[in-house]
């Protein structure tokens, strides 16, 4: 693979080489095939009139042209596209010489009967999609999701300085941490899971036109809806133009973009965490760090996962932006850019494995964690001025401002000298002294 443009073809090709039975062009003209034969069962089944004779079995080695298809086939029907510069009219004229083989050539003017060329394309891509979602995509990311579900019960006990805006904050717990970003994966994932699978599949302008001159007595948006649902297991689009809208699908696209933001956001805090020594990392024998300092261990996995993760956003954005915009009732635009919908989730399997492989060479460093709460004594403030607001002392945020803000130090010994001082009762003042920034960590 030194010779892909891509890197998910080439350097990342272990990483992402599954997603090739859903997004590759082979994948594409194997899902084609699988409408168009499944159209041509469900139309005997309907039936039409002049298929009324077909014989049942018949159904069955229509299916295994499909179960058998190859690299062989689909490089018969790119031949095919040659002649034809047509990549849909080429599986029509490919599955044509297949029913001649079957002996059921009598039947082949009703392969792609009525359709459109997008009639097919805007079932096999949703169809792809859901089964690479189903298949390689949740599978995967429920493997990241459930790494961070460890480390926040892993975790959950240890007490840890926050930082808002850079600096000392409110004690926190590393779990609770975890756990923030647990939930907004929980969230979105459910959000993505609730986006219907839409599919456009009516025609040359989405009207039935040539169905119902043909058969004008039959229901053909019945129809379509029972194909659509019930032999392609998606979701009729119930008026559209020659295309399918596209809204859902940018809806599914918004959904990953915001689970890689996520997931963006996890990476950069566990760098920084990385940075702060909080995290150590395990030695890999043989890995090499820098070429110039050889003590280096970096957060190389994080790094990359927040690249690739960044590079596929920009990929959905512009799907999400881009697909639902089509001049009047179809420009070509759309099928241009559905071509490169496995290109962010590339990126995005690189991602997941780059975060996986991150996650288990970390190290905690608990008694770097304990050091900083140690140093960091002005954060009990907070709570001790609010105990005193409880007993209805005057101005304790004044107080505590005045003793800590700006300190480059306030230990414990500063704490606690200002506890003596203050004009409350001997128990009150225990109770003051027993915070600590270990056990100031809330619920």
């Amino acid at each position: 693979m030194l010779t892909a443009i891509s890197p998910i073809d080439g350097r990342y090709h272990e990483k992402t080489k599954e997603l090739a039975e859903f997004f590759s062009e082979y994948a594409l003209i194997k899902y084609r095939v699988f409408v168009e034969i499944q159209y041509f069962i469900a139309l005997v089944q309907h039936p039409i009139p002049q298929l009324a004779s077909f014989e049942d079995e018949k159904v069955d080695q229509l299916n295994n042209i499909f179960e058998n298809f190859n690299l062989t086939h689909a490089l018969q029907i790119k031949n095919i596209e040659k002649t034809t510069n047509h990549d849909v009219k080429a599986v029509e004229y490919f599955l044509k010489s297949q029913f001649d083989e079957l002996g059921i050539g009598q039947y082949k003017e009703f392969i792609h009967f009525g359709l459109t060329s997008q009639d097919v394309n805007n079932t096999a891509t949703p169809l792809l999609l859901k089964h690479a979602l189903e298949q390689v995509y949740l599978p995967m990311f429920k493997q990241v999701r459930d790494q961070i579900a460890a480390f926040a019960e892993e975790w959950v006990s240890v007490p840890m300085l926050a930082r808002t805006h850079g600096q000392p904050a409110s004690p926190t717990l590393l779990g609770k941490e975890f756990r923030v970003f647990l939930e907004r994966l929980d969230v979105q994932i459910k959000q993505l899971q609730a986006v219907p699978h839409s599919a456009k599949f009516g025609g040359a302008t989405g009207n039935f036109n040539a169905h119902y001159v043909a058969y004008p007595s039959t229901n053909w948006r019945l129809f379509g809806d029972h194909f659509v649902t019930e032999y392609l297991g998606l979701s009729r689009s119930q008026h559209t133009t020659q295309i399918e809208h596209y809204d859902n699908l940018a809806a599914l696209f918004h959904a990953f973009s915001r689970i890689n933001t996520i997931l963006i956001d996890f990476c950069r805090d566990i760098w920084t965490y990385i940075s702060m020594e909080y995290f150590r990392q395990k030695v890999i024998k043989g890995e090499v760090g820098s070429s110039a300092m050889p003590h280096k261990v970096n957060p190389i996995d994080f790094e990359n996962a927040e690249g690739n993760l960044g590079i596929a956003n920009a990929l959905f954005e512009h799907l999400a932006a881009k697909l639902p915009i089509s001049r009047l009732q179809r420009d070509l635009t759309d099928s241009t850019v559905l071509r490169n919908i496995g290109v962010p989730f590339g990126h995005t399997m690189i991602a997941f494995k780059s975060i996986l492989k991150g996650c288990s060479k970390l190290l905690l460093n608990e008694a770097k964690l304990h050091s900083d709460l140690d140093h960091n004594w002005m954060v009990v403030a907070e709570a001790i001025q609010n105990i005193l607001r409880r007993e209805g002392y005057d101005q304790p945020y004044e107080a505590l401002k005045a003793l800590t803000r700006g300190k480059a130090v306030v230990e414990k010994a500063d704490i606690h000298e200002f506890i003596d001082r203050l004009a409350i009762n001997a128990v009150i003042k225990e109770e003051l002294k027993q915070i600590t920034p270990h056990n100031y960590v809330g619920g």
